[in-house]
């Protein structure tokens, strides 16, 4: 095997570590951005087959709203961080942001 073809495998691996696409990271930091803003939770009741019923409730609670950091200075710093680049529009500029 010649030298070229066994540093392939290197390469994809190191490809992969890189910063990641500006569209995939201001996904991904929108919702870090709306944990930011307030607690997120979901309550679901049900009856089994059995007739028991049964229940759960799910909190999520980010440490950036418990430090009461600005969402809008969340996303851009998480942004940056994964994709090296400034997001495309501010956080509360935004369609889909209701802050």
């Amino acid at each position: 095997m010649t030298k070229a073809l066994r540093m392939i495998p290197v390469l994809a691996l190191l490809a992969a570590c890189g910063p990641m696409t500006l569209a995939e990271a201001e996904r991904q930091c929108f919702d870090r951005a709306r944990l930011a803003q307030q607690p997120r939770g979901e309550i679901g009741v049900g009856i089994g087959s059995n007739g028991r019923a049964s229940g759960g409730i799910e909190v999520s609670i980010s440490s950036d709203y418990i430090m009461g950091r600005d969402p809008a200075a969340v996303y851009e710093t998480c942004v940056m961080s994964k994709a090296g680049e400034p997001p495309s529009r501010p956080l509360y500029a935004r369609p889909d942001w209701k802050g």
